[in-house]
């Protein structure tokens, strides 16, 4: 267990109108059979299963998966590494089995996305969709990205250069919650290691401010960008 991440995770666990505002933003092209692929400890998991969706959780972390098997005790909850070298062996059970997968801030943890998004086809069914969610900006890469051990963060244009190489038709891509950039800004700026508490609850009652900041902007800027891809056959 990352502590940083988990820092970070057990921050914006006590954001509850950003984190409902995210999962509006990713819910409406959930279909199906559900696999999340990083659940960390269940921010955006436990509105998915709130409402009913048919959900399976997962994580590379055995603290997290604990975590996870402790809260939601009911649900299929799985250790899936999309940076498995023989993951289509390692996941021969779970070959197709899913509508759609959806990670939120996982891409930019692992060195090779290529690699990630070849083995996420081979856990969709045909005709399956793909929801991702990445930090934007390189400008924006700062101190707490290396803490986080972020390798990069994305553009919409590099994200779906990304996704179209791997033969994904991205149907939808857009930038989230713009006013975000200001308070990323800020921790690179004063060099923060970790996302502070006081600030993110400070935004949290500013979600829905973010919100119309997002309409008036139309998606074109945000701290995170977001896609939506049906990958083709290879």
């Amino acid at each position: 267990m990352d502590s940083t991440g988990y820092h970070s995770l057990t921050v914006i666990e006590k954001a509850n109108k950003f984190n409902q505002w995210m999962y509006e933003n990713v819910k409406k092209f959930a279909v199906g059979n559900i696999l999340e692929i990083g659940s960390g400890i269940g921010n955006i998991s436990q509105f998915f299963i709130r409402d009913g969706y048919s959900i399976t959780l997962s994580d590379t972390d055995e603290f997290y998966i604990s975590q996870l098997k402790s809260k939601f005790s009911n649900k299929n909850i799985l250790a899936i590494d999309l940076a498995h070298k023989d993951f289509a062996v390692n996941y021969k059970s779970l070959f197709q089995s899913f509508e759609t997968i959806f990670f939120l801030n996982v891409l930019e943890h692992i060195e090779n996305d290529e690699l990630a998004i070849q083995n996420c086809k081979h856990l969709l069914k045909p005709g399956g969709v793909l929801i991702i969610l990445v930090p934007a900006y390189s400008f924006l890469f700062s101190k707490m990205d290396r803490e986080l051990h972020h390798y990069r963060r994305y553009t919409k244009k590099s994200l779906m250069k990304l996704l179209s190489k791997e033969k994904c038709r991205v149907t939808k891509a857009f930038y989230f919650n713009a006013l975000g950039i200001i308070g990323w800004m800020y921790a690179k700026i004063f060099n923060l290691q970790k996302l502070p508490p006081k600030e993110m609850s400070f935004f949290n009652k500013l979600t829905g401010f973010a919100k119309l900041v997002d309409k008036i902007f139309l998606n074109k800027a945000g701290l995170s960008v977001i896609a939506i891809a049906t990958p083709g056959k290879d």
